[in-house]
C-alpha cells in the first residue's frame, strides 16, 4: 500500500473543484462560475488496489476583502506545508496573471514538490499549449507539467499516474469505500449553496452561506432543515423570489441532488436569515465552521 496527501491550490475559478471531482469521480465539491467557490477544505479520496490519496481542495487564494477571505487565505496556505505533494492549478485560457505570481512566490519558501497543472486545455490548440508549458518552466522549478481538461476528463488518469510517484507514507488512512472526509451536513450545505449560486448568478454570491442545522433520519425519510444566510436585507427578498418562487426552486433542485447523495427521499425545509456582516464576526464564522474554535 502506498499513500499520502496531495493539496490541490491555485487562485479562484481555476477548476480546482472541478478536478478534485474529476480525480475521485464523485461530486464531493461543489462548482460554479463564480469566484471564490470554495470556501472550506475539502478531503477527496481516490483508492485503487495498492493505493490510497487523499486530496485537499483548498479555498482560492485571493486578496482578502474581509475578515472571512484573511481565513480562507489562511487555510488555504496552510495545506502547503505537512503534504507529500502540491497540484498548481492554472486556467490556460487567462494565461499567468498576478494571483499565480503572488502563490509561486509564497511556493518558493517550501520544499514540497510541486506539479503545474494546466487546466482548460479543451480550448486551445496544440500549439498555445506548448508555449504555455515553455513559459511555466521558466517561471517555478516544477517536479512534474501535466495538461488537462477537468471538465472532459482528459489526461486524468495521467496526472493520477504521475502522482503515484510521489506518495510515500504505507498507512491505509481511509477504509476502501470512503471517498470524502465531509460529513453529510457540510455536503447538504454545500448542495445548497451551489443551486444559489448557479440560480442567482452575480446577484448574491459573496453575501451568502449555508448551514444545516437539522439531519433526522427516519426509517423512510429524512428530514433536513438548512439555514441561508445573507448579510442585507435586500439580497433576503432575492432568495425568496416573488411569493417564494426562487426558495422553491432552489429547494426542488437541492433536494434532487440531496437525494441522490443520500439514497433515500429526502423533506428538505430553507430558511433564511440575514446576520449583518457575518463574514467579520468571528462568532458566526466559528459557528458556520470557517474557524476552528480551538
Amino acid at each position: 500500500m502506498k499513500s499520502g496527501f496531495v493539496s490541490i491550490i491555485g487562485r479562484p475559478n481555476v477548476g480546482k473543484s472541478t478536478l478534485l471531482n474529476a480525480i475521485i469521480n464523485h461530486k464531493i465539491a461543489i462548482t460554479s462560475n463564480v469566484s471564490g467557490t470554495t470556501r472550506n477544505i475539502i478531503q477527496g479520496i481516490y483508492n485503487e488496489p495498492g493505493y490510497q490519496i487523499v486530496f485537499v481542495d483548498t479555498p482560492g487564494i485571493h486578496k482578502p476583502q474581509n475578515r472571512l477571505g484573511k481565513v480562507l487565505n489562511k487555510e488555504a496556505l496552510s495545506m502547503t506545508k505537512d503534504v507529500d505533494l502540491l497540484l498548481f492549478v492554472v486556467d490556460i485560457i487567462s494565461g499567468i496573471g498576478k494571483g499565480d505570481m503572488f502563490i509561486l512566490n509564497m511556493l518558493k519558501a517550501t520544499d514540497v514538490p510541486v506539479i503545474l497543472v494546466i487546466n482548460k486545455i479543451d480550448g486551445v490548440d496544440d500549439g498555445y499549449l506548448l508555449e504555455t508549458i515553455d513559459k511555466y518552466k521558466n517561471i517555478y522549478p516544477f517536479v512534474e507539467i501535466v495538461p488537462v481538461s477537468a471538465l472532459k476528463f482528459d489526461n486524468i488518469r495521467r496526472l493520477i499516474q504521475v502522482i503515484k510517484k510521489y506518495l510515500h507514507d504505507e498507512v491505509q488512512y481511509f477504509p476502501d469505500d470512503y471517498y470524502t472526509s465531509s460529513s453529510i451536513k457540510f455536503m447538504v450545505s454545500e448542495i445548497v449553496r451551489e443551486k444559489l449560486l448557479m440560480l442567482t448568478e452575480e446577484e448574491v454570491p459573496h453575501s451568502i452561506t449555508c448551514y444545516t442545522t437539522k439531519y433526522e433520519e427516519k426509517k423512510d425519510i429524512i428530514n433536513i432543515n438548512v439555514d441561508i444566510i445573507v448579510d442585507r436585507d435586500s439580497l433576503k427578498k432575492i432568495v425568496i423570489g416573488k411569493n417564494g418562487s426562487m426558495l422553491k426552486q432552489v429547494g426542488t433542485l437541492a433536494r434532487r441532488d440531496i437525494q441522490e447523495l443520500v439514497g433515500k427521499q429526502v423533506y428538505l425545509e430553507l430558511f433564511v436569515k440575514t446576520i449583518k456582516n457575518w463574514k467579520e464576526k468571528e462568532k458566526y464564522l466559528i459557528e458556520l465552521g470557517f474557524v476552528d474554535n480551538e
